[in-house]
């Protein structure tokens, strides 16, 4: 039994064996596995976004995997919530909570709180979404650069959802996002525990190499298949879940827009270049956390172990 008490976390870019190492940690250390990635949270993707397989399940329990509909958007509160939930069931068990994703957003929340920022509105954005497809992005994000300056200088100009978000807030609020997102957060999840944190950060060679076999794995399994069924449920294009890295293209193949070579060419472009956004924004908010180049070696367990305060191996 581990103490009840404890987390770890694991964060990397994609394809850099995160999930594995997950797995294999927790089978060390008497863990489960709380999912920790935005699009792992929903159905109907399960080969896009690399879930666990029903063979890694049966080998460790995970939780939050495929549970929400694509149509269900989910932003970084109500996971956090949710992982709340898990986290405290895995500790009634008296087992280890293994966090592991590669969004970065979610470990911040986890580590230092949220701010009290409102919940969505779904009449507003509802709204907003008729005027982004009437009226197109362009107008509203002079509207958010109006009410909001210092958020609308913070996102990509492309940014469809967060320039909703950011418009919906005032709308129901009358104060701007950014103001928000200033107060005092709420005490952190973690706040009192002692946490492990790894982050993978392969070598780009490598790192690339990993992203393009896996999309090719991926293929062989049946990601087509996956996304023909996605894009006959005509969900909206502005969804997180049809954000999801491919889904775009490979939806533009099918029907027609381009070959499947350049498709998944597009896509593993898409995928090294969202993989360099990823090790950028660990490097610059997620300094305080040991880094490894690979998953593999006895001193990332040592470490780890030392810092949940486990007593080490005993050699047999």
């Amino acid at each position: 039994m581990v103490a009840i008490r404890n987390a770890l976390l694991i964060a990397g870019p994609t394809a850099s064996g995160k999930s594995a190492l997950a797995m294999d940690l927790a089978l060390a250390l008497d863990g489960e596995i709380i999912n920790a990635d935005s699009m792992q949270v929903y159905r109907g993707l399960r080969i896009l976004s690399a879930q666990p397989t029903a063979a890694d399940e049966a080998r460790v329990p995970h939780r939050l995997y495929g549970i929400a509909s694509p149509d269900d958007p989910w932003s970084v509160g109500r996971w956090l919530e949710a992982a709340g939930r898990e986290m405290n069931a895995v500790h009634a068990a008296g087992r280890l909570p293994v966090f592991v994703g590669g969004t970065g957003l979610y470990f911040s929340a986890l580590e230092q709180g949220l701010n009290d920022i409102p919940a969505a509105d779904g009449k507003i954005r509802e709204h907003l979404a008729r005027r982004l497809a009437a009226e197109g992005l362009e107008v509203l994000r002079g509207e958010l650069e109006a009410c909001d300056p210092v958020l609308a200088r913070r996102i990509e100009p492309g940014d469809r959802q967060r320039t909703l978000r950011g418009l919906e807030v005032f709308a129901a609020t009358g104060r701007a996002l950014s103001r928000w997102q200033q107060d005092a957060p709420s005490p952190a999840l973690l706040e009192g525990m002692r946490v492990a944190r790894v982050l993978l950060m392969p070598a780009r060679a490598a790192l690339h190499a990993r992203c393009d076999a896996r999309l090719d794995a991926m293929l062989e399994e049946g990601l087509l298949e996956e996304i023909r069924a996605l894009k006959a449920r005509n969900l909206a294009p502005g969804l997180p879940a049809m954000k999801a890295l491919g889904v775009a293209r490979l939806i533009d193949h099918l029907g027609g827009g381009c070959s499947l070579q350049d498709a998944v060419a597009a896509v593993k472009t898409d995928t090294r270049r969202y993989a360099k956004r990823q090790m950028t924004w660990f490097r610059n908010r997620m300094s305080h956390w040991p880094a490894y180049e690979t998953a593999h070696g006895a001193a990332l367990l040592a470490n780890v172990r030392g810092a949940l305060g486990l007593m080490p191996d005993i050699p047999a």
